[in-house]
């Protein structure tokens, strides 16, 4: 091993909308919290997370939002 040191360069510009919607504190909403009791696992690709991520950052919602809205179209509630 060499005594030659390595410096790690600084922390690179990020976008301040970005890092202002990953710090932003979470609101809870008591009637979210009481409407969603049911946790649902899935097992993705990390590139089909990446993608899903950037597509909720996109549109300004968190991803549980966006995929509730996608599952909400495709089984909507059938009128009995």
């Amino acid at each position: 091993m060499s005594g030659k040191r390595i410096g790690i360069g600084a922390r690179p510009l990020a976008d301040p909308q970005a890092e202002a919607w990953i710090r932003q504190s979470v609101a809870v909403d008591i009637g979210k919290v009481e409407r969603y009791t049911a946790r649902l696992t899935l097992d993705v690709t990390p590139a089909l997370r990446t993608r899903i991520k950037l597509a909720a950052f996109d549109r300004g919602v968190t991803m549980a939002e966006m995929l509730r809205e996608v599952l909400e179209r495709q089984f909507p509630e059938v009128a009995s």
